[in-house]
């Protein structure tokens, strides 16, 4: 599992379409608000998710392999039972990341992908490791850019 602080900047940096699997059209889901900020960051963010047709102005996909262009990360917000089947298309599809979020531990599907030269990331969130690694983070999840122990009035 790829967790250090190097790691994780490179996969960030250089991973700039992200798959991802399970992403709800509800906003105040953690997969929208999470999809939904690193869409603002810049990176393409492919919905993957049967019960739509689009979400965040782009084709919703029912599947990894229904997806027409190269995928660099498969960002996975499903249950840890749902990850290995993901895990199989990330590598077929030759994508370059498999990205567990929180709470989504399924260390079958990361030894599978780590053995074939994907790097995996479990337990963790896409948008607040950006955020702290990039400079994103705030009392309201935004970067005022402003430094202070003093909160705002």
């Amino acid at each position: 599992m790829a967790d250090d602080i190097p790691t994780l900047r490179r996969i960030l940096k250089n991973c700039r379409t992200i798959a991802v699997v399970g992403l709800s059209a509800d906003w105040f889901r953690p997969s929208h608000f999470a999809a939904q900020y690193m869409q603002a960051k810049g990176y393409r963010v492919l919905p993957v998710n049967p019960r739509y047709d689009s979400l965040l102005g782009e084709r919703c996909y029912a599947r990894l392999e229904d997806i027409p262009e190269p995928i660099d990360m498969v960002d996975v917000f499903r249950k840890t039972a749902d990850v290995l089947p993901i895990a199989h298309s990330a590598v077929a599809l030759g994508a370059r990341v498999l990205w567990q979020q929180i709470g989504v531990v399924n260390a079958e599907a990361d030894a599978l992908v780590r053995a074939a030269g994907l790097d995996s990331v479990m337990d963790r969130c896409v948008k607040i490791e950006h955020a702290r690694l990039f400079g994103g983070l705030h009392w309201f999840g935004v970067n005022t850019r402003v430094i202070s122990a003093r909160r705002p009035v």
